[in-house]
């Protein structure tokens, strides 16, 4: 059965207007088919009967979740992981369970590379925005779909590098690698704090061809 990729909701950032700080909330995805069915980034504490609500929408109840992904540990991207008892739990590089906490599974020999269903449905370790940043790569009838977080703020940062590096960047080089590296294994985008973008071949040539020139 195919996978589908639901947005509950798009993500957002803009600058205070005393220039101090930033209203901002994450992109929140639900995937899900008749084997696996996540959600990646919960969005804040304060969103909670709005996933709910929406939750409702699509059909899936918490307790039918059985992944929880965010893509890194910052406060708006886990925020209501709590709703999800039944789901394994994947923030970042930590794994776990009610109290049980396994190895990492991003690994040289696994490519850093986890998988939840083969190349259909799997995490990739995407350091750069943090150290421990991660995407979800599923395979659709429209083409692979990454959940990137925060790799990519929203579609503009393609043109604009100023964009992300502004909203914070551990190590710029490692971010630049993994969104090329994104933008080369899929067809469409979902970034952290904007709307769903499509990777065109036109992005796919541009942006390969800055890589060679930064080099």
């Amino acid at each position: 059965m195919d996978y589908e990729v639901h947005i509950i909701a798009t993500g957002y950032s803009k600058l205070m207007p005393n220039g101090k700080g930033y209203h901002a909330n994450c992109s929140c995805t639900l995937i899900k088919s008749g084997k696996y069915k996540l959600i990646v980034d919960t969005m804040t504490p304060w969103d909670r009967q709005y996933i709910l609500d929406k939750l409702k929408v699509f059909d899936v109840k918490p307790d039918e979740i059985d992944y929880v992904i965010s893509t890194h540990g910052h406060s708006d991207h886990l925020g209501n992981n709590n709703l999800f008892l039944n789901a394994k739990h994947i923030v970042g590089h930590c794994f776990s369970f009610k109290d049980e906490y396994y190895d990492d599974p991003f690994t040289e020999e696994s490519d850093n590379c986890f998988y939840i269903d083969n190349k259909r449905l799997y995490l990739m370790a995407t350091p750069g925005h943090t150290a421990s940043c991660i995407s979800v790569l599923v395979e659709t009838k429209q083409g692979i779909v990454a959940v990137a977080g925060d790799l990519f703020e929203r579609k503009e940062d393609l043109t604009n590098e100023y964009i992300w590096l502004s909203a914070g960047s551990e190590n710029h080089q490692l971010q630049r690698e993994n969104r090329l590296k994104i933008i080369n294994l899929s067809d469409w985008v979902i970034p952290g704090h904007g709307e769903m973008f499509q990777i065109t071949d036109d992005i796919k040539s541009e942006m390969n061809k800055q890589s060679c020139t930064d080099q």
